[in-house]
């Protein structure tokens, strides 16, 4: 009886973990919003992380930035088997369950296999790729490393919420983990010896260590669970959309397709243009963006941060609270939470924004709570004469507000709100995690695509000391004939 019990868990829970594997059969009248939404508007919007090649990356077609790769192909097969036309939506990899679950996007296809904690939130398709998990060192490096049993200590370097970074946890014993968000940060930080292992995908690896020389496997470490699966994530609302993608993922492995994806994405992966030929557009796309960013968020903070400062200062005690609760709580929280709930919290009250809408408007709303603070102290620097003077000559409190408070106001908060320019020039980098292509972003796309993860950073930390510099200056001079007027 107690081997009956033991050998039936065993098969029980052998049946549950097929289960997850097991297609959903979709009945004829099954109902599947998600679909009918994506057969209706005739688009599938695919989520996907473009900093990964050979699965997806950036490169240059006929003078167009163009996301290409493996997992593109299959996108577009989808697309073309669902008679729909794609559209590639792109963020963080740590964003992206995040867009699906909120609506982001209809599919996620990057790489990402079906870990069971992923499968509680959604579903996944059949897998249309095996791959094997590798240890990246330094050259020279790969005798110190023989067996998971040889990282008592080490830092290793796995990308966030990925296999890569459970294997690195669970078995290479002692290992000290760090978890980066983009797999380029962990190849430099691996150069610049700031970790001494890396735990990357099989074709990822080799692509990089195809252009890099300093870089080698350890090749005698063994992983147990070494084999990834790579499927395609959806919601779990979409049994119509999940029976119609396992269909096409059926007639790409009966074609032998994948094969054929991976020489279609080495071809694009390297060229013989020079770097700056090739890269220049996206550093000149991305500081068009960050300055965008940065106009458009300041001047909407400036005029809700006024409003925000009168509320501040008045006697009506309602106004007073709502203004000191808005700017303590936006001043108390990271700018990155802000953008967030922004973009994913719009979706749950009905609003589908863009990322450059939402980024616009979260920034906006940062800093207006810092230009309030701002504004406050210059109206209360104005001497209070002012006020009375201007009562006595007639004028109601708001008059006396508008022709002769905020005039010497602005005068003495000018170079406080430069200040605050340069600030969102700076903090702007970070809306590159929901998708949006200012400079950080395209330095981060140009370092998968050219497999140089120092170099675009040099260059993007260049051309933001040129923007804030200069714009220092140009405060400066204004500042200086201000106060050649007094």
């Amino acid at each position: 009886m107690k081997h009956f019990k033991k050998y039936f868990s065993i098969l029980m829970l052998a049946i549950i973990g097929m289960s997850f594997f097991i297609p959903i059969k979709a009945d004829a009248n099954t109902e599947d919003k998600i679909y009918d939404r994506i057969q209706e508007d005739g688009v599938l919007r695919v989520g996907l992380s473009a900093d990964y090649p050979p699965y997806e990356f950036h490169t240059t077609i006929d003078g167009k930035d163009t996301i290409v790769g493996i997992d593109i192909l299959i996108a577009e097969k989808i697309a073309a088997d669902m008679g729909v036309k794609l559209k590639i939506e792109e963020f963080g990899f740590d964003a992206l369950l995040g867009a699906l679950k909120t609506g982001k996007i209809d599919l996620i296809i990057s790489g990402m296999s079906p870990t069971p904690e992923r499968l509680q939130e959604v579903n996944f398709s059949d897998p249309y790729m095996e791959v094997k998990q590798r240890v990246v060192v330094r050259k020279g490096e790969e005798e110190r490393f023989n067996s998971v049993n040889d990282f008592d200590g080490i830092k290793v370097g796995a990308q966030k919420q990925t296999t890569q970074e459970d294997l690195a946890k669970n078995e290479l014993i002692g290992s000290q983990v760090v978890s980066l968000q983009k797999f380029t940060d962990i190849i430099l930080q691996l150069q610049n010896k700031k970790i001494d292992a890396a735990v990357v995908e099989g074709p990822v690896a080799e692509a990089y260590l195809s252009q890099t020389e300093d870089l080698s496997f350890a090749d005698n470490v063994q992983f147990a669970d070494a084999d990834k699966q790579t499927a395609v994530a959806l919601s779990k609302e979409a049994p119509v959309l999940l029976e119609r993608i396992n269909e096409t993922i059926a007639t790409i492995k009966e074609e032998n397709l994948v094969e054929r994806y991976k020489k279609e994405a080495s071809a694009l992966m390297f060229n013989e243009e020079s770097f700056f030929e090739k890269y220049a557009s996206y550093f000149l796309k991305g500081t068009g963006f960050t300055i965008l960013l940065a106009i458009v968020g300041v001047f909407f903070g400036a005029i809700l941060g006024a409003i925000l400062a009168i509320m501040k200062i008045s006697a009506n005690k309602l106004l007073k609270i709502i203004a000191t609760v808005y700017i303590e709580y936006v001043r108390g929280t990271p700018l990155l939470v802000q953008i967030f709930l922004v973009f994913f919290g719009t979706n749950v009250i009905g609003l589908d924004l863009s990322a450059l809408a939402s980024s616009l408007i979260a920034l906006s709303l940062n800093s207006a709570a810092y230009v309030a603070e701002i504004v406050r102290a210059g109206i209360n620097a104005v001497d209070v004469g002012q006020m009375e003077s201007a009562r006595s000559l007639g004028m109601n409190k708001f008059q006396a507000m508008k022709l002769i408070i905020m005039p010497q106001a602005i005068k003495n908060i000018l170079p406080a709100l430069g200040n605050e320019f340069v600030t969102v020039i700076k903090e702007s980098s970070v809306v590159s995690v929901v998708g949006v292509s200012e400079l950080m972003f395209q330095a981060g796309v140009v370092q998968g695509a050219s497999f140089k993860p120092f170099i675009p950073i040099v260059i993007a930390s260049i051309i933001y000391f040129i923007l804030t510099f200069g714009l220092s200056r140009v405060l400066g001079v204004a500042e200086r004939r201000l106060g050649a007027n007094d």
